[in-house]
């Protein structure tokens, strides 16, 4: 008896695998919000929002700054960029530049360090330390109100750690209450050369920066286009 044995081929699951597919690399943009301007892209009630500034789709605030304070916002498209940079969790340090009211000795400064009681939480211990006006510094529309009577200086804050008008609450609990608020750096990336209203892509090479940086606040060696 003849046995006859067929074989039938079938193609390779390898043979004609797809090319796989490139992630689409992420885009990190940095904003000099100016004052007045909400964080974020709509306001059913007409008011100035980063849409005004920001003509790039599909990027959003990684984390917030409130419309009365300037400075420093970073976007993104990037859902777990957007992730780390917000969440206090990755101790990302932000540092800011607050012009107070009156001139806080060491004392109030030693204060604010070591952490304070604001009623519904303590704050963590942080940098801080009294600088002069920058030199950089651009005016204010609309400008500050102060009191003729009561000097101004201004103070460098560094946190890593963001709860709701937070800056203001500490400075106002050490007896100097804030004026102006500006936010000038978000880990290794600070305002260097970006004006107000402004602002510009980053590279592939320094969105690396993310992955080197120890959460440190940036260098601030260049002055702000006014």
């Amino acid at each position: 008896m003849q046995v006859c044995v067929s074989f039938q081929m079938f193609p390779s699951s390898t043979s004609k695998r797809p090319a796989d597919r490139v992630p689409k690399p992420s885009r990190l943009l940095l904003f000099n919000k100016p004052f007045g301007v909400l964080c974020q892209f709509a306001d059913e009630a007409g008011r100035a929002t980063l849409k005004d500034h920001v003509a790039v789709p599909g990027v959003y605030a990684a984390g917030r700054l409130d419309a009365d304070s300037e400075g420093l916002v970073l976007l993104t498209d990037d859902g777990a960029l957007q992730h780390r940079i917000a969440d206090p969790r990755h101790k990302l340090a932000k540092t800011y530049l607050v012009q107070v009211e009156g001139e806080p000795d060491e004392a109030a400064l030693a204060t604010l360090r070591a952490g304070l009681d604001l009623g519904d939480f303590r704050t963590l211990p942080c940098a801080a330390r009294g600088v002069a006006e920058p030199a950089w510094l651009w005016p204010r529309d609309p400008p500050v109100r102060f009191r003729k009577s009561v000097p101004t200086s201004w103070i460098e804050i560094v946190l890593r750690e963001g709860k709701n008008r937070q800056v203001r609450r500490m400075t106002a609990k050490i007896g100097h209450p804030t004026l102006r608020l500006i936010r000038v750096a978000i880990g290794p990336w600070g305002l260097d050369g970006l004006g107000v209203g402004a602002w510009r892509e980053l590279a592939r090479e320094e969105l690396a920066a993310m992955a080197g940086s120890s959460g440190s606040g940036a260098a601030r060696g260049e002055r702000p286009r006014r």
